[in-house]
């Protein structure tokens, strides 16, 4: 087999991954290849048991064309999403759906210099465990929250680097192909590929988490910015409090509005004497603690219902903000507060009210992500189908390759790994 029918193979799996379902013509166009070759590779890849006929296309007045869609076991991803307290690793089927139960671990990130090596292990043993053949696996998509260099594999934020890349290092160790992305970027790649932004020519997709990050689709595609770094919404320095943020500066959006925010509120309202059903909250899992504070709030509760509204309408005077500089169509809600979205949809819709221009807010439509907390996974998921065509050497597996199609812009800079 040549690497150029290797390469167009890819390509249509690629295609089917995304759209699930579609026609040898439609494949044609997508691949921009001619339709006797799509048919022969096709027709090569049923064979092998890569691909399915699906019945046929609704009529449009003539022959109604076959539909075609990947088998959903015979390839796998591996996907990971981390952010700083929490992994999640997830073995998924082409249908972005877990086939074995998620793997989630407590792996703080903060000044931990066996984050990597205990990351690599995790990794290693969902593998085992799930009993997946490496050989059915595409790669593996990570996503991790700081300063991500997406062509490089460099996380400048979080794991002590000084030689090499992170991607590269994780595929040395495990044989298979890895790329690295920022979580909100990856989150907004669900949306947009999956998600409430898959119709969407311009769409900001805020992740509610333990800071408040975003991804911008503009003009259809995922943007990054000049270095490949834009999208830092949760520094936007909005508020005179003098609190101190992550970043190191001084009244960023996220010290008013990350959920680890919401979280320091009840703590003191509890110590306060606030009435609430959040009672247990304990100081050192942050996680055991947002959910017992969401899961008041979904039950009614006052004082956490009141706690996340506070931090909605906080990010709605950010999102005013976006709304000014970028007119999006759409705001979508999504990551870890996506469960938590009908409470702060209020909230954020009065900031709008409060601090845009009507006209340019009038028709922004603030909507609740359906993918919800798996919004990361699926992206990381999707960022390595995004590179599948690619042939990648085990010694230079890095996430250099993500396609010029769907992201703008690049990263810079110089880094080694360290590992203890």
């Amino acid at each position: 087999m040549t690497e150029k029918t290797k390469t167009y193979r890819k390509q249509i799996i690629r295609e089917l991954y995304f759209a699930n379902l579609l026609s040898c013509a439609e494949l044609s166009l997508r691949i921009n290849k001619s339709f006797p070759l799509t048919a022969k590779i096709l027709n090569e890849l049923i064979k092998e048991g890569s691909v399915v006929e699906l019945g046929y296309a609704a009529s449009t007045g003539g022959r109604r064309p076959a539909m075609y869609a990947l088998r959903k076991d015979q390839i796998y991803i591996v996907s990971v999403a981390m952010d700083q307290f929490v992994t999640r690793i997830a073995i998924m089927d082409t249908e972005n759906n877990p086939v074995t139960e998620i793997e989630k671990i407590e792996l703080p990130l903060v000044k931990n210099p066996k984050a990597l090596p205990m990351l690599v292990d995790k990794i290693n043993l969902t593998i085992k465990k799930s009993g997946v053949a490496k050989s059915k696996i595409a790669g593996i998509g990570i996503g991790m929250p700081g300063f991500v260099d997406v062509k490089k594999g460099l996380n400048y934020s979080f794991f002590e680097t000084s030689s090499g890349s992170i991607s590269e290092y994780i595929s040395e160790k495990l044989q298979l192909p890895v790329f690295i992305d920022n979580d909100s970027s990856l989150i907004a790649l669900a949306e947009l590929r999956f998600g409430a932004a898959r119709e969407s020519k311009n769409a900001m997709i805020v992740n509610i988490g333990w800071g408040i990050g975003l991804g911008m689709v503009l003009n259809g595609e995922l943007f990054r910015g000049h270095n490949g770094f834009a999208s830092e919404f949760s520094h936007i320095p909005l508020f005179s409090n003098g609190k101190l943020c992550s970043c190191g500066k001084r009244g960023c959006l996220e010290t008013e509005s990350s959920l680890l925010v919401v979280i320091e509120k009840a703590r003191k309202g509890l110590k306060d004497g606030r009435v609430t059903a959040a009672t247990h909250l304990p100081p050192e899992h942050v996680e055991q603690s947002l959910e017992a504070v969401i899961n008041a709030a979904l039950k009614g509760d006052q004082f956490a219902i009141e706690l996340l509204s506070e931090a909605g309408y906080n990010i709605g005077r950010g999102v005013a903000i976006l709304i000014h500089i970028l007119n999006p169509k759409e705001i979508i809600l999504s990551g870890r507060g996506s469960l938590v979205g009908k409470i702060l949809h209020a909230p954020i819709q009065q900031a709008i009210n409060e601090h845009c221009i009507p006209k340019l807010s009038a028709h922004t439509v603030i909507e609740i992500s359906a993918l919800g907390y798996d919004a990361e996974l699926i992206g990381a998921a999707a960022l390595v189908m995004e590179n599948y065509e690619r042939e990648i050497s085990t010694k230079s597996r890095t996430a250099e390759t993500v396609t010029d199609k769907t992201v703008k812009g690049n990263g810079a800079g110089k880094s080694r790994i360290i590992v203890n």
